[in-house]
């Protein structure tokens, strides 16, 4: 049964149908949400949350794009407002054990390259970072990085561009282990 049968399917309260649409595309709405939120609990949340959205709002799917890129558009505003409401509430917090460490020099090691990457993904700005996930990470087109976004396929090209060029900054100090 093509996607769009299923679509037909769910829209007429199949739950069979439902499951189905939900067991073709979880695992790559996890992976993104995973992605951008850096985080698994978060990322189990947002797909949970992208779901129950996409099937609130699938009588709202036109077909224009593929429904993939619809799932995915979703998914991009679940985990970007999810991790806004994170953000502001994890600055409200203070851990006890970092009263020990206030007032003496703190001591850092050098980390691997690949805390130092998930590190400078993590300080891109928000729309580089996205589109940096999306497109070198996740392997989508700059197409559907725009459909998915809302912007221009040369906007999502520039970001990444500029996403690159502050990621080859962050980890330059790693660049002569690997030239030979």
């Amino acid at each position: 049964m093509d996607e769009s049968q299923l679509i037909a399917r769910v829209r007429a309260g199949d739950s069979a149908a439902e499951r189905a649409l939900y067991n073709a595309h979880v695992d790559r709405v996890y992976r993104l949400a995973f992605r951008l939120a850096g985080d698994d609990a978060l990322a189990q949340d947002f797909t949970q949350e992208t779901f129950i959205r996409a099937f609130d709002r699938l009588g709202s799917f036109r077909g224009d794009a593929a429904f993939s890129t619809w799932l995915h558009t979703i998914t991009t505003t679940v985990v970007l407002n999810g991790l806004r409401k994170v953000k502001r509430f994890r600055q409200r917090e203070a851990d006890l054990g970092d009263a020990h460490d206030i007032g003496t020099a703190p001591r850092h090691a050098e980390p691997d390259l690949k805390a130092r990457l998930k590190q400078a993904i993590d300080d891109l700005p928000e729309g580089y970072r996205t589109v940096f996930v999306m497109h070198d990470v996740e392997g989508y087109t700059h197409e559907e990085i725009g459909v998915a976004l809302g912007v221009e396929t040369g906007t999502s090209k520039a970001q990444l561009s500029r996403a690159r060029a502050k990621l080859r900054v962050a980890l330059s100090d790693f660049a002569g282990e690997w030239v030979q």
